[in-house]
């Protein structure tokens, strides 16, 4: 599988106080990634130098084989990849559908795009609200129309951040069955979430930040063999 995503010893800071401090980060193609630790640890700040939000000031990002630690945001999402950040920020004022159709484009040419009828087949409860505002919205519903509108751009990777944050048990279910059939799909995918039970069986290989730095890497084998690992490192 060739490599999608190469993170290389990137150093970030804010202002004066560095965050992130040599991290290293590699996703191949049709792979599912996690990242993990509590908050502060630095997933955050790595994401938003991968999309050049806050960009690294030391180390590379390669991401289809073109470095991209110098390019501004909106051409690194052009390349296709798509977030679903934290706090969703759908468009409160526009339709379901409208947030849907507002963003479609064709990103990875190598897959047939994500339509319309396919994202209500996944998500059959945006269907039943296509004409609801996204102010209207539930938080599960506004997390599965966040999920849904960076589907539509038809990304190589797409990223979720703090994927289930704040959801009831049963729309966070909802949530993970929705991933594994990306999965199943050959979706590139890295998620943050503090559910390692449930990351445990859907991804491929787990990174474990804490204090800005990567502390632990390995597959999911690997990681249900150490659950004092993850437990130091992401339990309460």
């Amino acid at each position: 599988m060739k490599t999608i995503l190469e993170v290389e010893h990137i150093a970030t800071a804010y202002g004066h106080s560095q965050v992130l401090f040599g991290i290293d980060l590699q996703i191949r193609q049709g792979e599912v990634a996690s990242l993990l630790g509590r908050n502060g640890a630095g997933k955050t700040t790595t994401l938003r130098s991968i999309l050049g939000l806050t960009p690294a000031h030391k180390g590379h990002i390669s991401f289809m084989g073109q470095r991209i630690e110098k390019m501004t945001t909106d051409k690194i999402a052009r390349m296709g990849i798509a977030l679903v950040p934290e706090g969703r920020q759908i468009f409160p004022n526009l339709t379901v559908k409208e947030n849907l159709v507002a963003f479609a484009a064709n990103r990875n040419q190598s897959k047939r795009p994500w339509s319309l009828k396919e994202i209500y087949q996944l998500f059959p409860r945006l269907a039943e609200r296509a004409g609801n505002m996204g102010n209207q919205l539930s938080g599960g519903e506004q997390q599965m129309l966040a999920i849904s509108r960076a589907l539509m751009t038809n990304p190589h990777l797409l990223i979720l951040d703090e994927a289930t944050e704040g959801l009831s048990p049963l729309v966070r279910e909802e949530i993970w069955a929705c991933l594994r059939k990306l999965r199943d799909q050959g979706q590139t995918t890295l998620v943050i979430d503090k559910y390692v039970e449930k990351l445990i069986p859907l991804a491929d290989q787990h990174s474990i930040m804490e204090r800005g730095k990567i502390v632990w890497h390995g597959n999911s084998e690997s990681l249900t063999q150490s659950p004092e690992t993850w437990q130091k490192y992401v339990g309460v």
